[in-house]
Parts: C-alpha cells; structure tokens; sequence
C-alpha cells in the first residue's frame, strides 16, 4: 500500500511554531516513527508552503497512489483550487488537522476541501496522521494463510 501525506504552508514550522496549538515535535522527527508503526505501508511525504506545488503533488499521484493524508494548513479555508484537485482525483483522501478547527477561530472552522474527502481529523496533534494512516490501513486486504 502506498500511501502520500501532503502538507501545505507553514506545516514545516511544526515544532516551533504556536507550541500550545500545534505541539512540540517536528513532522521530520514523527515521519520515522509512524513509518514505524506501519511497516507494510510505504509512506511517502511531501510539503510545500507553495498552493501551485500542492496542486501538482495532487496531480501527479491523485490516480496511482492507494491514499492521501492531506494537511493543506491555511488553504484549508481558501483554496478552491485545492477542493478542485480533490474532486478531480480518484485517490481517496483524508484532510487532517493538529489541532481542532472547531475550537479555534470561525474562519478555521470552514473547510473548502472537507466534502471531497472521506472523512476528516483534528485535534490529535500529530497523532491525526497515525490515525488516518490506520484507517487507510485498515482497508488493505489482508493475506490469510492455511494450514492443511
């Protein structure tokens, strides 16, 4: 199973940036051990603070890959363009979140993207990405062996 998790603007300042809302880890220093936690899966990983570069990583593995954990950060709430790469793709994916929109401000708790996904998930911090590569994970068909 391959899976893509897709970051947008700012997401590279995980760690130091608004400790109290976002955490204190950096995504670079969780992608190790969540790619622990799912040895069968191949999980790669992409950010970019730049909308057109999130468009493109959409484009490009929107009809291969088995699924996209997507963090599009402020575009979450502006980017139409993002919601149109999210409907144009055949790849299912799921818009997580840090921290939980519906307790922040009004504008954060308006999501453009979240119709075109699966499902969504915030408020875990960085744990929003285990739990979305667990459900992504959790639809891959298993092998079952016999015993004769």
């Amino acid at each position: 199973m391959q899976l893509l998790i897709l970051n947008g603007p700012n997401l590279n300042l995980l760690g130091r940036r608004e400790p109290g809302i976002y955490g204190t880890r950096s995504f670079d220093d969780y992608l190790p051990e969540l790619r622990a936690a799912f040895p069968e899966v191949t999980i790669e990983y992409f950010q970019s603070n730049h909308e057109g570069e999130l468009l493109d990583k959409l484009h490009e593995v929107g009809y291969t890959y088995h699924g996209i954990v997507l963090n599009a950060g402020g575009y979450t709430h502006t980017s139409v363009a993002l919601a149109d790469a999210v409907a144009a793709i055949n790849t299912p994916v799921i818009e997580v979140h840090l921290s939980n929109l519906h307790a922040r401000e009004d504008f954060r708790q308006r999501s453009l993207l979240g119709k075109h996904c699966v499902g969504s998930i915030s408020g875990f911090k960085l744990e929003s990405y285990r739990l979305a590569v667990q459900y992504f994970e959790s639809l891959r068909p298993r092998r079952v062996g016999f015993k004769v």
